[in-house]
């Protein structure tokens, strides 16, 4: 994998936990690789290693690759991936075989002219204007992917470079914020067969490599500070309290399953102007107190009559949907064109009382994310907002949170007379 002069013992520079991962690289066996973990689990050190072996591997097979590495913001680059990918070149003993450029930041393979670029994500467009001049970008690193701004940012990044090659190894690095709610920690966002996912901790670092100041202060924090030790060193994702719904539970729920429910549910929440329409289907068990919730519309700027349209087609026994009562001209609506509904029993304490009940009540709620995308968002994302001096309100949010009215309003039977304190 390096010249035949240099004498370079991976196992000197590539900690162990990683081991299995760089054979996984080496074998192809994925394209998106998704690395958290602690403070110097040595994460940001293994990718840089795997980049330039990767594209130096690649030359001697005769295949000119390129490789891109990203930070949120163009000011951070230098002082971080370039400087741990001239790290990885040096600690891998070929420095003579690269070349550094500063302005613009970029290193040259020199045997090929292979380049590693450096971009900042501040403007997505610019990513559409980066080009090579011989073969294809390959290899793109996120470092810190926490401070991009979701993964539709990410996405639109990728759609811009990964093209016009054969295979693509896409890494993605970063120490977990607290938040469970923070799109990088939810698991809906990277479930693909295509993406890996890898935690490692400082645990697993040969201690020399890290000095001995840096486990005495892991230890004194472990010591005062437990929970901000889980977090900032073993990478733990502790919360920050502030989460409305702990009992969440995101797997696919089968054809099968749904045909024994017998306790189907269905809510509807009218959209105005932006804000979406949402109906949902539910099934509660009331002896497990578990709530499945399984097929979902949401949508934009849709007419009653449309809406009654997309309804029927799920709901072909027109058994009864509890709405919002707040639109009797559009239950009035939904009515004439042959929907059984009613309005829902609101109280000055409904949405307090409903969201209470769903997340201390239910045990667990079951969503299907692949069915119902929009209703996993808006719950995994429920969190309580915090005033100016950072405490917790103590109301719920009334925003993102079409489907959760939607459900409220359909278990409205299931709640009444269950007091929540």
């Amino acid at each position: 994998m390096i010249s035949p002069e240099v004498r370079i013992s991976l196992k000197d520079i590539i900690a162990p936990s990683f081991y299995d991962l760089h054979w996984d690289i080496i074998d192809g066996k994925h394209t998106y690789y998704k690395l958290d973990g602690g403070r110097g689990s040595t994460k940001s050190s293994f990718v840089s290693v795997e980049i330039v072996l990767g594209m130096m591997d690649d030359a001697k097979q005769g295949k000119h690759t390129n490789a891109v590495a990203f930070r949120r913001y163009k000011d951070n680059l230098h002082d971080s991936v370039y400087e741990q990918l001239l790290w990885a070149i040096d600690k891998l003993g070929v420095s003579d075989l690269w070349r550094e450029t500063l302005s613009p930041l970029k290193l040259t393979y020199i045997p090929t002219g292979q380049v590693i670029l450096f971009r900042g994500a501040d403007k997505v467009k610019k990513s559409k204007s980066i080009k090579v001049s011989k073969g294809y970008i390959k290899y793109l690193w996120f470092e810190e992917l926490d401070e991009f701004e979701g993964s539709e940012k990410i996405r639109s990044v990728q759609q811009s470079v990964v093209r016009g090659g054969e295979k693509f190894t896409v890494f993605y690095s970063y120490n977990p914020p607290k938040s469970q709610r923070n799109w990088v920690n939810d698991p809906v966002e990277w479930d693909r067969p295509d993406t890996i996912q890898h935690h490692s901790d400082y645990r697993s670092v040969p201690r020399e490599w890290l000095g001995e100041q840096f486990i005495t202060d892991a230890e004194h924090l472990k010591a005062v500070k437990p929970e901000a030790y889980r977090h900032e060193y073993l990478g733990e994702v502790t919360g920050t309290g502030a989460e409305v719904f702990t009992n969440l539970t995101n797997r696919r729920i089968t054809d099968a399953e749904i045909k024994t429910f017998d306790r189907i549910r269905r809510g509807l929440d009218w959209g105005y102007a932006s804000d979406p329409f949402h109906y949902t289907v539910c099934h509660y068990d009331k002896t497990r107190k578990r709530l499945y919730i399984f097929f979902e519309i949401q949508a934009v700027h849709l007419s009653n009559r449309k809406a009654a349209e997309m309804v029927k087609k799920e709901n072909k026994y027109n058994k009864e949907v509890v709405c919002d009562s707040a639109e009797p001209k559009s239950i009035a609506d939904v009515r004439s064109y042959g929907l059984r509904v009613r309005g829902a029993k609101k109280g000055p304490d409904s949405v307090d009382h409903g969201v209470k009940w769903l997340s201390e009540e239910i045990e667990e709620i079951i969503i299907d994310a692949e069915r119902c995308p929009n209703t996993w968002r808006e719950f995994y994302g429920y969190e309580l907002e915090r005033d100016a001096n950072g405490n917790l309100k103590a109301d719920y949010p009334d925003k993102d949170n079409h489907s959760i009215d939607a459900v409220r309003y359909a278990l409205e039977d299931d709640m009444r007379n269950v007091r929540v304190v």
